[in-house]
């Protein structure tokens, strides 16, 4: 399954004739959803104790693209025999798969990814704002870049998206990477992890939810360091 939140999680398992109502013995659920790793460790237990089903957390990184070209990134966590035996499915639509883990550890992996993903974000949006700022033609960034330090995928994905107001598909929407960069701080206070990049991520992130609204595309981040906001 790949749901929204734990509480999409939590309904299809623990709902009516939810996951936990049927026979669970041998059976393994492997979850893409990217929520709080103690949500995922709770409901794994949770559905344990119910009817021995087993859990995989398996979020992944890449996007719809990713997922229509089958090269989505996943991060595992679950006992080792119960992610080989999902592996060959799991590759179906994924390039990579890797076992990171006790149940949780997927979903703190991803956290990282989102650490990296949304801060990258934020500083592409900075980055091409002061091209156009000072006449440069912010869309050729990605090909005056390519190769060198700076270069990478969100550059080369997400830059000619914000500077051409591609918003359509999403890459992803504010309110998801807001959750999970809100997720990320809670851990890491869990955790005394110092994330000052990160916690500056969700609070640009945040103020993108108020002024473009919670279901607007990441990457309309763009917009708000323009003169006008349109």
């Amino acid at each position: 399954m790949c749901l929204t939140d734990a509480t999409s999680v939590e309904e299809v398992v623990f709902g009516k004739d939810g996951v936990a109502a049927v026979a669970g013995a041998g059976k393994l659920v492997v979850d893409f959803s990217s929520i709080h790793p103690d949500a995922t460790r709770s409901i794994a237990a949770r559905l344990q104790a119910a009817n021995g089903m087993s859990w995989i957390d398996a979020p992944v990184s890449g996007g719809t693209k990713g997922a229509e070209e089958g090269t989505l990134a996943v991060m595992a966590g679950g006992e080792f025999a119960d992610v080989e035996r999902a592996r060959p499915y799991v590759l179906a639509m994924a390039r990579r798969l890797t076992h990171m883990g006790p149940i949780g550890a997927g979903q703190t992996t991803k956290l990282c990814n989102q650490v990296i993903v949304g801060c990258a974000m934020t500083v592409l949006a900075e980055a091409a704002r002061l091209a156009a700022n000072t006449g440069i033609d912010a869309a050729k960034l990605p090909e005056a870049l390519a190769g060198g330090f700076a270069d990478s995928i969100p550059l080369q994905l997400f830059v000619p998206r914000m500077v051409h107001g591609i918003h359509a598909p999403p890459m992803g929407h504010i309110a998801t990477m807001l959750k999970d960069l809100d997720t990320v701080a809670d851990v890491a206070r869990a955790t005394s992890t110092p994330v000052p990049m990160a916690a500056l991520a969700a609070q640009i992130f945040r103020l993108a939810k108020a002024a473009r609204g919670a279901d607007a595309d990441a990457l309309e981040i763009y917009k708000l360091s323009a003169s006008r906001i349109r």
